[in-house]
């Protein structure tokens, strides 16, 4: 079974000239992001980013961060 890695994210709102709603960002995770019109929503896309950018990391053998690095 894979490690089960907890990272940590921002949650900021979007103003209406980015169109509105939520981003939200991982720190430790460069260029892992999404969005939502909602803060569940937000959130909700972004554990699925994060799945694809750890799925992506570890299929080319990419270093994968430890959370808080």
């Amino acid at each position: 079974m894979a490690e089960t890695i907890k990272y940590s994210f921002e949650v900021r709102p979007l103003s209406n000239e980015d169109g509105r709603g939520y981003l939200v960002t991982f720190p430790d995770l460069p260029g892992c992001m999404s969005d939502g019109e909602t803060i569940e929503e937000a959130i909700a896309n972004a554990m699925d980013a994060e799945h694809s950018w750890l799925a992506t990391a570890r299929e080319f053998g990419d270093a994968v961060p430890r959370p808080g690095n």
